[in-house]
């Protein structure tokens, strides 16, 4: 009965396993494509071509999908802008006027940040209000094309989050270098804007431009990125092909979710890695089980044919048998799952995007028991006769697989698979930018598959060598534990190497699993850490304006409770020739002192020894790697960058020499971007006020935030963010699979596989070894002298089994954040380790030897006259 309960607890625990990953994996690409759609402001733009109506075009968009809103956007270009503040005239080079109606605000929210003022009238945005040394109430010139300038008074400041798609050039291929949003802009009432530039259009038609600004409805989305973007891409296709000749269509919603089917696929990616060892060890573990009571049932097939029953007798009992197992497994993994993914992951289990998944557990459930236990039995039938079942003794003659090598084959083969996979840069997850289709190289999850079999069988190898001819070896290790007995011990345990080598696979097989699953979470969940500091800044990161720079109040920021270190960090921006940039200005000595700068963010490895470089060279300027591309640059070049003057508000050229390769910093943009020295910085452009204020704080990041919020709340424009916020925010794209509930759910079941093949295998195999133990104890074996085999036994397959597994877990973790360099941004330098969880795991396995042992002692203060009776 316990072996039956055993092994239908392993057909649960795959079965709970599979279909609990699975919510998760649902659970993740939905919360992706949710956060996908909703981090877009505007899903279409549509540029109409000159002389096309809106009418016309927005039928046309009607038909094509289901709209939510659509507003209409004028962009008329201007030579510049200009304002008369006291004695000193301000003026600006080109920019754009957009005209807006007033209800486009409140459908597009996100497209506009108030500062200052109203956003009823005409707004300037934040660098244009800073070019002209303009506020609320201030009256700003507009240069029109060909036409004499007006005046138009401001009624609020604004900044444009999304200023990149706003000013998106529409129509420009897409391997075409982005362009910048230009530098100056005012936004006013379309009816203003008519009145303003109706007349340049008559005679500048090429400065003005329409476009259509459309929110799809998002209900009938698949849950699936990849899904939803070939459905969004398809209807923007449609619409392409309905007007055309008459507009030009820019795909915002498609762009987004073509990222996020990317994440997606790496989700589904940590799902194979990770989950599919798990579930494929709980099936070995059901099998280990079944195949643990081989002796027993050829004894119990063989009592059956004596009295008469037929091959297909038995085989109907051992299908009843299975049929009881499979089911009833089954039944317990669904409602673990159940349980699991609604404590763990908060979902519930039973959903539209989860069914799949439900259906494929139970169906592996229901053939597993069956596939191990009527097989089994089936072999039996057919080989096993009368006289070999009653046979105490059989022949030793090592397997096929030994024979021919197969444990050296597959761990070559998984080399192999790992060098073509990592040394080529290949990716495993490829998703073409704005292609419908996308692929996962399934090739590379063999290498860690291999490997984890591949070692598992050289350990059986190993085993079975040692336990054979290393007889004198083990006496001597064992005699702290079996004292005189030791030589016996060890020659009983060679005589049963085949077992014994059983069970110490089944642990070495059960660690792996759960330390590459550990190490690798840690690791990622470590990451994605660092992918949250690196987009913050630091712990907590305050961010202000040209005009109201944070560091004005760096002294009270410092002094606030739990603040560690305090770094000001200029944020400004520079012309790389045409090209606008981010230009950051630190201190290099001490900007480490409130963020991390790991060396994977610097070309040559070495972060130290670069700001180093950078503090000695005064002019000197990292500049990132889409820079130097771009420009062909070479280390030692004199680098000529313009930079706005505080005083005159012109942008000047100042010199800076080209040291070094920055691949990522704090708060920068992923592409391009410029750190130099702020002193230099604030030389040439006469403003040694830091826009940004990095704080590393000693207790809570929230609670410092929010302190910081307080000190600031007078200055306007200014933010406060700290760590979580960003984590919370970054957790919807990939380090942005968020691991927490995967690896509290995998940890868990890591577990839970430890304890059973330490623990439950082990007693199994005690258990059919009583009918030797009451020989034993009829022969005046002591109840002390029996331990000393038990313990023996059983502290030799803890150690062998867990030395040996958790050196293959570590190397698998390694093999898993190698392949999947593309999940980590940056990737990581080393292994985090999760000290605690394996101490914990240790304990687990130890405590569940320490009862399998403490079961079988007690079998044995059984008197041997009963035992031999009840057997």
């Amino acid at each position: 009965m316990a072996r039956l309960a055993g092994a239908a607890a392993g057909v649960a625990v795959a079965v709970a396993l599979l279909a609990a990953l699975g919510a998760f994996l649902a659970q993740s690409t939905a919360s992706m494509t949710r956060r996908a759609v909703a981090g877009v402001p505007v899903d279409w733009q549509v540029q109409l071509v000159p002389g096309t109506t809106v009418q016309s075009v927005a039928a046309a968009i009607g038909k094509a999908a289901a709209v939510a809103r659509l507003q209409a956007v004028s962009y008329a270009d201007v030579n510049g802008f200009e304002a008369h503040t006291g004695a000193t005239v301000q003026t600006t080079g080109n920019g754009k006027v957009l005209g807006i109606t007033a209800s486009y605000i409140g459908d597009y929210p996100a497209q506009f940040r108030t500062l200052l003022g109203s956003l009823d009238g005409v707004l300037i945005t934040q660098q244009t209000a800073a070019n002209l040394h303009v506020t609320v109430g201030d009256a700003v010139t507009i240069h029109r094309l060909g036409l004499a300038p007006l005046d138009v008074r401001v009624a609020g400041i604004v900044d444009l989050p999304y200023a990149d798609s706003l000013f998106q050039a529409v129509g420009m291929p897409a391997n075409a270098a982005p362009q910048a949003p230009p530098d100056n802009v005012l936004l006013m009432p379309r009816d203003e804007w008519h009145r303003l530039f109706d007349p340049q259009a008559a005679i500048r038609p090429d400065s003005i431009r329409v476009q259509l600004h459309v929110r799809l409805t998002h209900d009938s989305l698949s849950a699936d990125p990849q899904a939803a973007f070939v459905a969004v891409q398809g209807a923007a296709r449609n619409l392409e092909a309905r007007i055309a000749g008459s507009g030009i269509v820019a795909d915002n919603l498609a762009a987004r979710l073509d990222a996020a089917r990317s994440d997606a696929l790496y989700a589904e990616v940590l799902f194979l890695f990770l989950g599919a060892p798990g579930a494929l060890l709980a099936a070995l573990l059901t099998m280990a089980v079944v195949a643990s009571g081989a002796g027993r049932r050829q004894r119990d097939q063989a009592l059956l044919r004596i009295r008469g029953a037929s091959g297909a007798q038995i085989m109907k009992l051992a299908a009843v048998e299975a049929a009881c197992v499979g089911i009833g497994g089954t039944i317990a993994g669904l409602l673990l799952a159940t349980a699991l993914t609604r404590l763990v992951l908060g979902v519930g289990m039973f959903a539209a995007s989860t069914i799949g998944w439900i259906a494929a557990a139970a169906l592996t459930g229901s053939l597993l028991a069956p596939a191990a236990m009527l097989a089994t039995a089936w072999i039996d039938a057919r080989q096993t006769t009368v006289m070999a079942a009653r046979m105490a003794v059989g022949q030793d003659r090592a397997r096929l697989l030994q024979r021919i090598g197969l444990d050296f084959i597959l761990i070559a083969l998984s080399a192999l698979i790992f060098w073509r996979t990592s040394s080529t840069g290949y990716q495993v997850v490829l998703a073409a930018e704005g292609m419908p289709s996308s692929s996962v190289d399934y090739l590379a999850f063999l290498a860690p598959l291999l490997l984890w079999l591949g070692l598992a069988l050289l350990t059986v190898r190993v085993c079975l060598a040692g336990l054979k001819r290393g007889q004198e070896r083990l006496a001597k290790w064992l005699a702290p534990i079996a004292g005189s007995l030791s030589g016996v011990v060890a020659a009983a345990m060679s005589r049963q190497r085949k077992r014994m080598t059983q069970g110490i696979a089944l642990v070495a097989l059960a660690f792996a699993f759960a330390v590459s699953t550990a190490v690798f979470n840690t690791t990622y969940n470590a990451q994605a850490l660092v992918d949250a500091q690196l987009t913050n800044g630091a712990d907590v990161t305050v961010t202000g304006t040209p005009q109201t720079p944070a560091s004005t109040k760096l002294k009270e920021l410092s002094a606030l409770p739990g603040v560690s270190a305090v770094q000001p960090m200029q944020h400004r921006l520079a012309y790389v020739a045409t090209d606008l940039q981010d230009l950051y200005g630190i201190d290099p000595t001490h900007i480490g002192e409130a963020t991390s700068l790991s060396n994977a963010f610097f070309a040559g490895g070495n972060a130290q020894k670069t700001l180093d470089l950078l503090a000695r060279t005064a002019d000197g300027v990292l500049v990132s790697e889409e820079t130097v591309n771009d420009f062909q640059l070479h280390v030692g070049d004199t680098l000529n960058l313009r930079l706005q003057n505080a005083k005159d508000h012109q942008y000047h050229v100042v010199a800076f020499r080209f040291i070094g390769v920055v691949r990522e910093f704090p708060t920068a943009p992923r592409d391009s971007f410029l750190v130099a020295n702020a002193r230099y910085v604030a030389q040439h452009t006469d403003a040694d006020g830091a826009e940004v204020v990095l704080l590393k704080t000693s207790k809570a990041p929230g609670q410092v935030a929010s302190a910081a919020r307080a000190v600031v709340a007078a200055l306007p424009g200014v933010k406060v963010t700290d760590l979580g916020q960003v984590q919370h925010i970054i957790g919807s794209s990939l380090t942005a699979v968020d691991l927490g509930g995967l690896s509290r759910l995998e940890l868990g079941f890591a577990i839970l596989m430890v304890a059973g093949a330490t623990g439950l295998i082990l007693a199994l195999g005690l258990a059919d070894r009583r009918r030797t133990f009451a020989i034993l104890s009829a022969l005046g074996a002591k109840p002390r002298q029996l331990g000393a085999f038990l313990w023996s036994e059983a502290l030799l397959v803890f150690a062998a089994g867990t030395g040996v597994g958790t050196l293959t877990g570590f190397a698998l973790a390694w093999m898993l954040v190698k392949l999947l360099t593309g999940v980590f941004d940056p990737p990581p330098e080393f292994l985090s380790v999760p000290w605690r969880y394996l101490a914990a795991l240790v304990s687990v396995a130890f405590v569940s030897v320490v009862l399998a042992v403490t079961g079988a002692l007690r079998e044995t203060r059984i008197p041997a006259v009963q035992r031999m009776r009840e057997l």
